[in-house]
């Protein structure tokens, strides 16, 4: 089955290049594969991102010029605020102010080699701008995990490789990929889950431990693969996943954290005291002039209520009455820490992208979804461009307020979309989409089935064939 038969917004959308698949590209004879165009499609949506970003570039990324063209990134002023001007090395050397940067090795890593490029092109090339240059030499490196993200999802479930698609085009992919550095965790866990399911666990356990090397939230995704892990009893390969995260991740940290550790500590002691911030449900409380959680209390009740919800998902998993397919729990996973965090940056829709794809790859869902969160992309730098400042036109922070609101319904409309699914799995078009009947779950690796162990409530249990 193809999009343009399955999908009724794609189907809507196929007339203006002609109408569905011929009996041409169907006999497989066409070189446009669908990975291939996809490809096509990813690079050109990213090359429109980075044009969308040039205004910001021409005005040497001022405030609040950066905020009213809706182009600002954390890329050009960390480059001298985080000392890569200077030449200081990340972890190793602290700034003037006894500050070290607040970012995983892996980030501080990729950031301290697009410094050296930056400074290699300068010395033959004497530009004007550094700050410029260094925000192009990212946006460029960026492009290589991007577009591993885009490749990877399409092969994760071999019968798909069209719903890439929505990772490439996904309208805050085009507006936010270059805010940060979320690439590059998108990336290896893109790798990760695609040798996950060509049943290589400790390859998958390595890529995860390097993306949790690049961004600390990946690590969560581990408890899909242990709660699947308790129903299946597949304990050997998700063993061998564990081991492989832990050794990456070892291998990475442990020897800055031997050189400096008060460098490499700094992240998680920055993440642990940080209070209240942009996007999160916690900042909108304040704004709205509602009750909020004080600082002291806010670790404790946030991390309590993202627990919670994870033992709901587990709930869900174990008494399900299908097991629900890896990608789906992965999902739920990271939208319950998004949504619970203290912060919710705009960037951070990025994360759940590729797992949405894999989880519910309907484009009606999705755009629901990202309409959202494009109104919370527009309201946040029109929030920005008066907060603290008076006598300046923006949105006040009830109006932002209630853009947090939108967007997390409609995070939340797509979790429920997904948890329908597990509950209801006819519903779930990657095991029904016409291949063969019965499908279990397409891209789980060794969960793909696997018999059913331990089930609650009213779960069903699977034979299975392995």
């Amino acid at each position: 089955m193809h999009p343009a038969t399955e999908d009724p917004v794609v189907a809507s959308m196929t007339g203006a290049i002609g109408g569905p698949l011929g009996e041409w590209s169907l006999r497989g004879t066409s070189w446009w594969t669908p990975l291939r165009v996809v490809t096509v499609l990813a690079t050109l949506a990213y090359v429109l991102g980075m044009l969308l970003d040039y205004s910001c570039s021409a005005d040497n990324w001022t405030t609040p010029g950066n905020y009213e063209h809706l182009c600002y990134s954390d890329i050009p002023p960390l480059y001298s605020l985080r000392g890569f001007a200077d030449g200081l090395l990340p972890y190793l050397q602290a700034m003037p102010s006894g500050q070290h940067l607040e970012y995983p090795v892996l980030t501080g890593g990729f950031m301290q080699v697009a410094a050296m490029v930056t400074t290699a092109i300068d010395s033959l090339l004497q530009v004007e701008n550094r700050t410029s240059l260094f925000y192009f030499v990212n946006a460029v490196l960026l492009f290589i995990p991007f577009i591993t993200t885009v490749i990877a999802t399409g092969l994760v479930v071999r019968r798909r490789p069209w719903d890439a698609a929505m990772v490439a085009l996904a309208p805050t992919m085009i507006l936010a990929a270059t805010i940060n550095w979320d690439l590059i965790p998108l990336a290896f866990i893109g790798l990760a889950l695609l040798a996950w399911s060509r049943r290589h666990p400790l390859v998958a356990g390595l890529l995860l431990g390097l993306a949790v090397a690049a961004k600390f939230y990946p690590v969560i995704l581990l408890g899909g693969f242990l709660v699947l892990a308790i129903r299946t009893a597949r304990w050997r390969a998700v063993g061998l996943l564990v081991a492989g995260t832990a050794a990456a991740w070892a291998v990475v940290n442990v020897p800055v954290m031997l050189a400096n550790s008060e460098g490499w500590s700094y992240f998680y002691r920055f993440s642990q005291q940080r209070g209240e911030d942009f996007g999160s449900i916690w900042f909108a409380l304040t704004q709205a002039g509602l009750p909020s959680v004080p600082d002291e209390r806010l670790n404790l009740v946030a991390t309590g209520l993202f627990a919670l919800l994870c033992l709901g998902i587990g709930w869900l998993a174990l008494a399900a009455p299908q097991r629900p397919r890896l990608a789906s729990l992965l999902f739920l996973i990271v939208a319950a820490f998004v949504l619970t965090n203290k912060v919710y940056s705009p960037q951070y829709s990025l994360w759940l992208i590729p797992l949405a794809v894999l989880a519910r790859p309907r484009w009606r869902d999705f755009l629901i979804w990202q309409a959202g969160e494009v109104v919370y992309f527009l309201a946040i730098w029109w929030f920005l461009v008066g907060y603290g400042v008076d006598d300046v036109s923006a949105l006040t922070g009830q109006e932002y307020s209630v853009a947090i609101l939108i967007r997390v319904l409609t995070t939340a409309y797509l979790a429920a979309m997904v948890v329908q699914d597990v509950l209801t799995p006819r519903y779930d078009v990657v095991r029904s989409d016409g291949f063969e009947e019965d499908l279990d779950d397409p891209g789980g690796g060794v969960f793909d089935d696997a018999p059913d162990r331990v089930t609650l409530g009213r779960g069903r249990r699977r034979t299975g064939t392995s």
